[in-house]
């Protein structure tokens, strides 16, 4: 799943490589992508783009006010912006070809001069994927973006992070909650925890000031992140970034740190990793799929 740091990358590369082009035309092969109907997408024709940036976990593209032809053809001269959840599986590409409107991979292509072409793309077939058009002021409004906590990075004041964690709710899925704190998904909670040396079932508000504060310090992992996406990501966005990942999905492993045996805990669609020796006091927690066998 992309999150903060893989979201910060790729919105960067793109505003770098686009920020100006002009948009040809708009299409989307999955119909289902689209969450708005007014503006249309249509409305994106012929307009620039400014550039992208982040919000959370999802992209923004910002697209220029219209000349007057095209407001005239679009129905209002406003600068429109382009708000993007990737979900787990999407991915937002710039090729310089054009896809296929039959390319089973394709949810909005955004045709652009020079024959180039901004693509919302998703592997797999749950299509969760999704973009929506809207006036650019509107977007902090917007109840996805005005709902987020404070943004992971960079790292929120310590008393606003504080706040944010004292809930009576386990620290792994606390952190992936977009409205307690912004951009932390599945794989980086994994490295946070294990850089703070927490348990990923701690509750947020059982932590005490020493442990906030290393979990404050550990949130530096995303910007190490970035700084290493910066060293080693080219131009162009591939399907798989290299992510710097030293605990995430690494069970059976030796932990970096102490050496101990990394340990998993499997979900449905996800998998928990964590070092037993440093965060659980040497327990080793209940895998969920034996729990699953032995039922």
């Amino acid at each position: 799943m992309p999150e903060l740091p893989e979201v910060e990358i790729t919105t960067r590369r793109l505003s770098a490589a686009i920020a100006g082009a002009d948009v040809e035309s708009v299409m989307a092969p999955g119909m289902v992508a689209v969450k708005s109907v007014s503006p249309p997408l249509s409305a994106l024709a012929e307009r620039r783009i400014e550039g992208l940036w982040r919000v959370g976990k999802m992209p923004v593209v910002d697209f220029a006010h219209a000349d007057r032809g095209a407001a005239e053809a679009s129905g209002g001269e406003e600068a429109l912006s382009l708000l993007v959840h990737l979900m787990s599986a999407g991915r937002l590409q710039l090729f310089d070809n054009r896809a296929s409107l039959k390319d089973r991979r394709s949810r909005v292509l955004i045709r652009l001069d020079g024959g180039r072409e901004l693509r919302l793309r998703e592997f797999g077939t749950k299509q969760r994927a999704w973009v929506r058009l809207m006036a650019s002021e509107a977007i902090a409004a917007e109840q996805m973006v005005a709902t987020l906590g404070p943004e992971a990075w960079p790292a929120p004041p310590l008393g606003e992070l504080e706040r944010a964690l004292d809930q009576p709710r386990h620290l792994h899925p606390l952190l992936r909650d977009q409205r307690a704190i912004a951009g932390i998904g599945r794989s980086w909670v994994d490295e946070i925890l294990w850089e703070a040396r927490l348990s990923p079932f701690k509750k947020g508000a059982d932590l005490d000031s020493e442990e906030v504060s290393r979990l404050y310090d550990a949130l530096s992992i995303l910007d190490q992140a970035i700084a290493h996406y910066e060293q080693v990501v080219g131009e162009t966005i591939p399907d798989k970034l290299p992510m710097p990942l030293k605990v995430h999905r690494r069970q059976g492993e030796p932990c970096p740190r102490c050496g101990a045996t990394l340990e998993a805990v499997h979900y449905a669609e996800y998998v928990m990793s964590y070092c037993p020796a440093e965060q659980t006091e040497g327990r080793v927690l209940k895998d969920r799929r034996l729990s699953r066998l032995l039922k």
